[in-house]
C-alpha cells in the first residue's frame, strides 16, 4: 500500500537522481506533476512540437521484428529524459528505465494527469505508446532487458510485457510528439528494406563467432573458385 510517506520517499529519490533544473516560473500542481517534469527534463520551450497522428505509428514494428530486420538496440547513456529516443545507422537508442512494482501506478498517474491537464502535451503518453508497440510479448521485453534498456525488477519478461500492454487502455490521444513520429517513420522505412533483413539473417546465421565468420568466408571463396574452375573447363573444351 502506498502512503504519503512512501510518496515523499520516492520524491526524494527522484530529486537526488535527476539533475533537472526547474524553471522558476513553472507551475506544479501535484507530486505526480513534479515527477513527470523530472522524467521529461527538457524545458518546455525545447520540447518537440506536436502533430496529428500518422498512420505510420499504427504499424510500428515490435522489438522482435526490429531485431529480425537488423535494428540494433542500445542504451542512450547521455540522457535520462524519456523523450530522447534516437535512431541512426540502424541503431535504436533508448534511455534506461527501471521497471518495478510501482512503475505501473506511476505511469498510470502521469498519463492520467496528462489526459486531464496536458491533452496536447502528452509526452509521457507518447513514450508509453511507443513502448507498447515495441513490446507485444515477453520475448520483446526480453530483448530490451538483454540490451539493458529495461532494468527488470519484476522477475520475468511476461510481467513487463503485460505492464506496458495495459498502460494504453482507455487512453485518448489525437496528436503525438513530432520527434516520435519521425522515429516511427524511420523505423518502418528501415524494416521495409529487404537488404537490411538479409544482412541481419546472414549475420545471425553465419557470423555469430569469428570462427563461424571465417568458415563462411572460406566457403564462399571455395564456391567462387569452383565456379571459376568449371567455367575454365568449359572454355577449354
Amino acid at each position: 500500500m502506498y502512503t504519503k510517506n512512501n510518496n515523499l520517499c520516492r520524491l526524494k529519490v527522484y530529486i537526488s537522481n535527476n539533475s533537472c533544473i526547474l524553471d522558476g516560473d513553472i507551475s506544479i500542481s501535484h507530486f505526480t506533476d513534479l515527477i513527470r517534469i523530472f522524467h521529461l527534463q527538457h524545458p518546455i520551450e525545447s520540447r518537440p512540437s506536436r502533430e496529428a497522428i500518422d498512420e505510420q505509428i499504427i504499424h510500428l514494428p515490435s522489438a522482435t521484428e526490429l531485431l529480425e530486420a537488423g535494428v540494433r538496440f542500445k542504451v542512450n547513456t547521455e540522457s535520462n529524459c524519456l523523450l530522447d529516443l534516437r535512431f541512426s545507422g540502424g541503431v535504436l537508442e533508448i534511455p534506461q528505465l527501471t521497471v518495478e512494482d510501482s512503475t505501473e501506478i506511476l505511469f498510470w498517474n502521469m498519463v492520467a494527469l496528462e489526459q486531464c491537464h496536458y491533452p496536447h502535451e502528452s509526452y509521457i503518453a507518447d513514450y508509453v505508446v511507443v513502448l507498447d508497440y515495441l513490446i507485444n510479448t515477453g520475448k520483446d521485453a526480453g530483448i530490451l532487458v538483454w540490451n539493458k534498456i529495461l532494468e527488470n525488477w519484476l522477475g520475468d519478461s511476461d510481467s513487463v510485457a503485460n505492464l506496458f500492454n495495459g498502460l494504453c487502455k482507455n487512453v485518448v490521444y489525437s496528436d503525438i510528439s513530432s520527434q516520435f513520429s519521425i522515429l516511427c517513420k524511420e523505423l518502418n522505412a528501415f524494416c521495409s528494406n529487404p537488404w537490411h533483413k538479409l544482412k541481419a539473417t546472414l549475420r545471425r546465421d553465419y557470423g555469430k563467432t569469428p570462427w563461424q565468420t571465417a568458415a563462411s568466408i572460406a566457403g564462399i571463396l571455395l564456391l567462387i573458385l569452383t565456379l571459376l574452375q568449371s567455367v575454365c573447363s568449359v572454355l577449354q573444351v
